[in-house]
């Protein structure tokens, strides 16, 4: 291979002093920073799908997210029609069906007694649910469903409860009926909604009375409890220690008491707020109306590492973007040359930044690896500004914009509500800081001077 000319060297050394061509180099760095980018985001979802493993573990033993539908009185009837046969006949058939009653009230009270459960490095909020329900059924009336009371079977009816995890009932209830005791069964008996539950075998008494009811509930579960306002009038009040609830569903709660103890929530839902009405038949089930108007709370970790670490990455490219900015304002302030290399190594270690936060994070807590993170990059970025830059003066402005920025991304995670603001003011702040900077810069003057010199001949 043959050396290079004198007018090569000249011309590499020009494009490698022209301010512009400069920029467009920065520009291509970050672009092939952005590879170990997306490498460390394709490990943030590794271990975020190893985490979910984890909590599948651990919730398909103790329990998972409890979804509760009812109660509600099924009561069996005969339905009686005339058909015509073949020949022309009028025949007189009739078909048992059923028909589903809710409460006139429902008052629900319970205890959400919650803790960590852990799997390897990664835990997990499962609770032991206490609940006491109470009732109130109106007399059923078939007039509504154009039934003679001759064609209802009042002694086959049943009361059923539709549970989602039916493995994590503790005790088997019993049901308090019309003054009278009754032992659940397994499964949601003629409960069309629910794929699993408990019922029980009940006698409706004839009469205009209410049928009052009550039992206890105590089941275990993980991450959610979801109630339905299957009543006239649904009362339900919760309370735990968990002090990081995240209520949730078609409903708030009507009161809420949230502090470091723990929390209170009371919802009171009517029944004109919901999509169903309080009787319907088995041929017109609102199975997707019912699904749509649950409500209940959540328990959130205090901090999730895994999605603080998936949003933090978002804004990689622009810290090593406005990284790259700095060292370049300096390099045209002071007139020095700092190698496209030398930028790399400084946008790797900006890159790192995310891997030991996300590492950190699974055994220490978010705050403290995020700290520890950003002391570490920032110390490795400033001591390698001090030999690029030839100052301490200078390093030290690089360090402490890196460390400006980790707080600026630490303020943008935490305040979830506000980032975009946060951000774009930010963001208007940083441009304006670079304009301030380089006004005084005369571009044209900056690269017609670092021009080299025409070959001699």
């Amino acid at each position: 291979m043959e050396p290079l000319t004198d007018a090569g060297r000249g011309l590499l050394s020009w494009l490698g002093s022209s301010q512009f061509l400069r920029m467009l180099l920065l520009g291509f760095l970050v672009l092939l920073l952005l590879i170990p980018i997306s490498q460390i985001s394709g490990v943030i979802e590794e271990r975020e799908a190893r985490q979910n493993e984890a909590v599948e573990d651990v919730t398909g033993k103790w329990g998972r997210d409890q979804s509760l539908t009812g109660p509600v009185l099924i009561i069996p009837y005969t339905h009686r029609w005339t058909d015509t046969d073949s020949s022309g006949k009028k025949v007189e058939r009739t078909q048992t069906r059923r028909a589903f009653f809710l409460p006139d009230e429902l008052d629900v009270k319970g205890k959400v007694d919650a803790e960590e459960r852990s799997r390897g490095i990664f835990s997990v909020p499962v609770y032991k649910l206490a609940l006491e329900l109470r009732g109130a059924f109106a007399a059923p009336d078939f007039k509504v469903l154009d039934v003679a009371d001759a064609d209802v079977a009042w002694d086959r009816a049943e009361l059923a409860l539709g549970i989602s995890d039916v493995r994590a009932i503790q005790e088997t209830p019993q049901l308090g009926w019309a003054g009278q005791g009754r032992t659940f069964l397994p499964g949601p008996g003629s409960l069309s909604l629910a794929d699993n539950g408990i019922h029980v075998d009940v006698a409706v008494p004839r009469g205009k009375e209410p049928i009052a009811f009550s039992f206890p509930l105590r089941l275990h579960g993980s991450r959610g409890v979801w109630l339905v306002p299957f009543a006239r009038e649904t009362t339900v009040a919760l309370e735990s220690e968990w002090p990081n609830p995240s209520f949730q569903g078609n409903w708030l709660p009507v009161e809420r008491e949230i502090t470091d103890a723990g929390f209170k929530a009371t919802w009171r839902i009517p029944y004109l707020g919901r999509n169903y009405p309080q009787v319907w038949t088995q041929s017109e089930v609102p199975s997707e109306a019912v699904a749509a108007s649950s409500f209940g709370v959540r328990l959130v970790p205090a901090v999730d590492a895994h999605k603080m670490s998936e949003r933090s990455i978002k804004y990689a490219s622009l810290f090593v973007l406005l990284t790259f900015a700095a060292i370049w304002i300096v390099e045209v302030l002071a007139r020095l040359r700092v190698h496209p290399i030398q930028y790399l190594m400084i946008g790797g270690a900006i890159c790192l930044f995310f891997l030991l936060e996300l590492s950190l994070s699974e055994h220490i807590g978010f705050a403290l690896a995020y700290l520890l993170a950003s002391v570490a990059v920032v110390a490795v970025v400033g001591g390698y500004a001090r030999a690029v830059l030839g100052s301490a003066k200078r390093a030290s402005v690089i360090a402490g914009i890196v460390a400006a920025l980790y707080g600026y991304l630490y303020v943008l995670l935490t305040q979830e509500d506000y980032a975009l603001l946060v951000g774009s003011v930010g963001l208007f702040a940083t441009l304006g800081a670079v304009m301030y900077l380089t006004r005084r810069i005369d571009w044209y003057a900056a690269t017609a001077t670092s021009q080299p010199a025409a070959p001699q001949t």
